[in-house]
């Protein structure tokens, strides 16, 4: 199927006409020799003097060139493009900013494995993370990790491969021993900036509570609730111990309500799991379709057409030309 991707340059078709219609012709005066003897020189010759104007005639070969030239650049003017068969992608209108607590608690090894072992906190976690993001296809996920600083490892990308090494490269007190929730979430809301689509999700994991941020985690929340980024926070540590150590479940359900997310709290690998299906299916996927066909532009072989004409009419006319002076 052939396109126009300019159309309204076929008005220009005319345009030749309607010069030709109603401006006057092109005027040139040159310099000329006075006979005083003229009128003896016309007798002499046996003809008939005209007026001084002289309108230059084309040929009929001239005039069709002319007239096919014109209407080849103002169709290539027009960009006629091929249009290829309709092609429909479907896309994810959600991204995802993971941000995973490695202060110094999640060396802990109390996280129940299903065959009964314990293992370490944060072993735990990558595990369960590494799946979950390997189930995101078609989603953006950026990662975060923080301690008492936090730290963007990857922005909002397609590339879950990455994600996945990232997050099994992580190691506890990367960051610092503290656990600084309030600046995680700061980073993941700038994070977001870049981000076009609707449904922006933040999944926050600490087993800690907030010790030395430089913003408030309710205050983070605030804000990203004003920036449309809803949050769900895991907590993944001891609610009964003292200190740093001691997951602050409060805060962490207070951050989540305020940005209509939910909270959750996982003591087991199962339970951790269970946790990221369940604010899978709370926070289901949004695609949207993309269709798009493709153009090939035309234009160059109207333009290629048109130098051909060109150059051919001009060697015949000058061969023609040539001929007559031989003559």
């Amino acid at each position: 199927m052939i396109a126009l991707g300019f159309p309204l340059a076929l008005l220009l078709l005319p345009l030749p006409l309607v010069v030709w219609r109603f401006l006057p012709a092109r005027r040139e005066q040159v310099s000329a020799l006075r006979f005083p003897f003229f009128r003896q020189i016309v007798r002499a010759a046996e003809v008939t003097p005209g007026e001084g104007a002289v309108i230059l005639r084309r040929t009929r070969l001239q005039m069709t060139v002319a007239i096919t030239v014109w209407v080849l650049l103002v169709l290539a003017l027009a960009r006629p493009e091929r249009l290829g068969a309709p092609i429909e992608m479907t896309r994810s209108a959600r991204d995802v900013v993971l941000a995973i607590d490695i202060s110094g608690s999640m060396d802990i090894v109390d996280f129940a494995a299903p065959d009964g072992t314990r293992l370490q906190r944060l072993d735990a976690v990558k595990d369960v993370v590494s799946r979950f993001v390997a189930e995101r296809e078609g989603d953006r996920i950026a990662l975060i990790v923080f301690g008492t600083q936090a730290f963007l490892q990857a922005p909002l990308t397609e590339d879950l491969a990455t994600i996945a090494a990232l997050v099994e490269q992580t190691e506890v007190g990367m960051a610092g021993p503290h656990t600084a929730i309030g600046d995680a979430i700061g980073l993941a809301i700038r994070t977001f900036e870049i981000s076009e689509v609707e449904q922006r999700l933040l999944i926050l994991l600490s087993d800690g509570a907030d010790t030395g941020s430089r913003m408030s985690p309710l205050n983070a929340a605030e804000i990203a609730r004003a920036r449309g980024v809803e949050i769900h926070t895991i907590a993944v540590g001891d609610p009964q111990a003292s200190g740093d150590t001691r997951v602050d479940t409060r805060t962490l359900a207070d951050i989540a309500s305020r940005t209509g997310g939910s909270a959750f709290f996982a003591s087991d690998v199962e339970a951790l799991a269970g946790v990221y299906q369940r604010i899978d299916a709370l926070s289901p996927r949004l695609v949207e379709q993309v269709s798009y066909r493709p153009r090939r532009v035309l234009s160059s072989w109207l333009l290629g057409l048109v130098a051909v004409l060109g150059i051919g009419a001009l060697g015949l006319l000058t061969a023609a030309r040539s001929g007559r002076r031989a003559a």
